[in-house]
């Protein structure tokens, strides 16, 4: 599809700075109005994943996943589940591997090719209610794990799935890693690996001998955390091969259902490999917006009595393909 050019996100200049916009809904943003019911469902593997459900009773509904170390109550998430809920969908967000408040049971966790857990969460969303169609929407690594989903081929896309869209996404793991080790990205880096770490601890409580955090301080970038850790656990050789196996760019032109690509272009976070231009221009079920503004899974608005403009956008088109 011709690339969406006339972007009509223009926020206040004073909220335009990109790392504004990307703190200020982490810190500040309250979301009201959704109330979830948990339902835990089991891999193959035999561990589990955890889905909050916000219903209605709808017959249509929107499956939400979120970013790197987030869940379902992040702001970003109950926004979108809110901005869906009162158009008249259901809402379940799906909690990654060891993010919905308790330590999953395996080593291994989840990460941005894991689209064997997405398939399961759609399988039972679709085998457990008779809705009519189903939307998928993922911020961040849950937007890379969407369109990757749609993309490769490897499990079958139900028919049911009617759109999708992804925010803030890294296309390019690389180049995104690459980006968040520069200088002016240090504070989310250092949260980043924060967080990881303190899994990484509960872990070795749970299942001593099978993982360390020896000389853990050494570790200050992406690339040197999934060396040790992302690419053994699950089965790559290296970070650049866990990158180059699990980066969506390669697999937006099998996308064949409408899918929308919402990446700002002051996103701290996305190198320049992450706006697939070209992928957009030769596909013709792929839109691909970049306001000029929104920082990473930013978008604030204060115009629109709480609603962020990404969730308008989103909640427009996934209605607009039913």
């Amino acid at each position: 599809m011709p690339l969406i050019s006339n972007s009509d996100y223009n926020p206040l200049f004073l909220y335009s700075n990109a790392h504004f916009q990307t703190i200020y809904p982490t810190l500040f943003r309250k979301v009201k109005g959704v109330n979830y019911v948990r339902e835990r469902i089991f891999t193959p593997d035999r561990d589990f994943i955890d889905l909050d459900w916000s219903e209605v009773g709808a017959d249509r509904a929107v499956i939400v996943s979120h970013g790197l170390e987030g869940h379902s109550r992040r702001s970003y998430v109950l926004g979108m589940i809110k901005a869906f809920i009162t158009r008249g969908w259901d809402g379940i967000a799906f909690n990654f591997r060891g993010c919905s408040g308790e330590p999953n049971r395996l080593i291994r966790s989840y990460h941005c090719g894991a689209t064997e857990d997405l398939h399961a969460v759609v399988s039972h969303v679709v085998d457990k209610k008779r809705y009519s169609c189903i939307s998928l929407v993922g911020f961040s690594v849950g937007g890379n794990l969407t369109l990757m989903y749609l993309g490769e081929k490897k499990y079958p896309v139900y028919q049911i799935i009617k759109s999708a869209a992804a925010v803030s996404v890294p296309c390019d793991l690389e180049s995104c890693a690459r980006k968040l080790a520069e200088k002016s990205n240090m504070l989310y880096m250092k949260r980043f690996l924060k967080m990881f770490h303190d899994k990484i601890k509960v872990k070795m409580q749970i299942m001593p001998g099978n993982i360390d955090d020896a000389d853990y301080h050494s570790i200050r970038t992406f690339e040197a955390f999934d060396n040790r850790y992302t690419a053994p656990i699950h089965g790559f050789l290296n970070a650049k091969d866990y990158w180059s196996k699990c980066s969506c760019k390669q697999f937006l032109a099998d996308v064949n259902i409408p899918a929308i690509i919402i990446n700002a272009q002051n996103d701290p976070f996305l190198g320049e490999a992450c706006y697939p231009v070209e992928e957009a221009k030769n596909n013709p079920y792929l839109y691909l917006e970049m306001p000029k503004s929104g920082g990473h899974v930013g978008f604030v608005d204060f115009k629109t009595k709480g609603e962020y403009w990404h969730e308008k956008r989103v909640a427009t088109f996934a209605a607009s393909n039913l």
